[in-house]
């Protein structure tokens, strides 16, 4: 009976609480505010890190591009043969893509070229050519991701839209269906058409492509390979997924470094409120312990009050603020925080961070926050109730 929780002393610590109402309520908004914001960017983080992580991972394995003075340059279709002839190729594809930039809604589409009897690079565009026709009674078709849906339909394109060609002619192209990948990074901005349709917007020769992309039987022989494809085109850039792995992490440590730094900020600022309370208790609080030990409290039910009533204010504010986060990044999509690990550019379509459930992010925040916060509460108490209960009043 011992152990069981004493109601009484958990309604006299919420009293308490009460009691201090201009006290609690800064302690209570500090402590949230702090819980939101760390919460807030590791939920940020980890939804950017899973979709970085699948997006790498649907990438080619090679990458082949043409370079001249130090620019990429349209490559001959012709050089698949020769790439395929490489012992270790299973399978290459010469790629038309490129960049198209919409000045109405001030961002950039990437605009994918795929030819239907060809074997494509990805799951994602096997079912889009399975299930659509990109060309059919002689009118171009297109399948755009839903970021660019978005943009389109603000702009009123909702059954066609108009390219502007480098001549300064348009090239039509009817919406044929919605792009939906695995992950939202990989179909934001894409659009997807036919491969002579995309020349013909990026007025590219027949016999040309932007680039080769191979696909190896043995992973492990992916830089012989390359060495090989060196040899033999030395005017080429060879780019790995391992390259791509390494771009994108770097790019993110770069940014999750601005993360860092206000971490620490955050952090050093909740250490010195414990700091602050873990110095000692103020006269009232001393004052109020000796009265409770005098009018027969013993040490053991001061420190449970105060564990009850540290414990009320710590957790209300750390769910508070972890409930908070969530509605902030998943509903709303951080509008400010999200920047940092974005860019502020408005040379892109909307990306709406998918959920990532990360029970050690939630973890990690309660145990650098409440415990903390009650052990500052319990120590400096245990060092005033364990004294006379005269001493103490006076």
């Amino acid at each position: 009976m011992k152990n069981k929780i004493n109601l009484y002393l958990i309604e006299y610590a919420i009293n308490a609480i009460l009691r201090q109402k201009a006290k609690s309520f800064f302690i209570v908004f500090v402590f949230t505010l702090l819980t939101f914001l760390l919460t807030s960017v590791f939920f940020i983080t980890s939804s950017l890190k899973y979709e970085l992580d699948a997006t790498v991972d649907s990438l080619p394995q090679i990458i082949v591009q043409k370079i001249k003075a130090g620019r990429h340059y349209d490559i001959d279709e012709d050089v698949v043969d020769t790439l395929l002839g490489i012992e270790g190729v299973e399978d290459a594809v010469a790629r038309v893509w490129g960049y198209y930039y919409f000045a109405n809604a001030g961002v950039n589409f990437s605009v994918v070229g795929l030819n239907e009897y060809e074997k494509q690079y990805k799951n994602s565009f096997e079912k889009i050519v399975k299930k659509i026709e990109l060309e059919k009674d002689d009118k171009s078709f297109m399948v755009v991701g839903r970021g660019v849906q978005k943009v389109m339909n603000k702009s009123y394109y909702k059954e066609y839209f108009n390219f502007i060609k480098p001549d300064g002619t348009l090239k039509k192209v009817n919406l044929g269906g919605v792009f939906d990948a695995d992950t939202e990074l990989e179909s934001n901005d894409v659009i997807v058409m036919s491969k002579d349709s995309a020349r013909e917007i990026f007025d590219m020769d027949e016999d040309k492509a932007t680039d080769v992309v191979l696909k190896v039987a043995n992973p492990k022989e992916v830089r012989t390979i390359v060495s090989k494809i060196k040899s033999i085109y030395p005017d080429t850039r060879i780019i790995t997924s391992d390259d791509l792995k390494v771009s994108y992490q770097n790019i993110f440590d770069y940014k999750s470094g601005i993360f860092l730094a206000l971490f620490i900020v955050s952090l050093f600022t909740f250490f010195i409120i414990i700091y602050d309370k873990s110095s000692g208790l103020s006269s009232e609080e001393k004052r109020e312990i000796g009265i409770l030990k005098a009018i027969g409290w013993r040490v053991d039910d001061v420190l449970k009050e105060k564990f009850y009533e540290s414990f009320i204010i710590s957790f209300f504010a750390y769910t508070l603020g972890v409930g908070l986060a969530f509605v902030f990044v998943y509903m709303f999509q951080a509008p400010l925080l999200q920047n940092i690990f974005v860019g502020y550019s408005q040379l892109k379509t909307d990306f709406e961070l998918p959920f990532v459930f990360d029970f050690q992010t939630l973890f990690l925040v309660f145990f650098l926050s409440v415990p903390i916060y009650i052990g500052a509460t319990i120590i400096p108490s245990w060092k005033v109730a364990t004294l006379e209960a005269d001493e103490v009043i006076r």
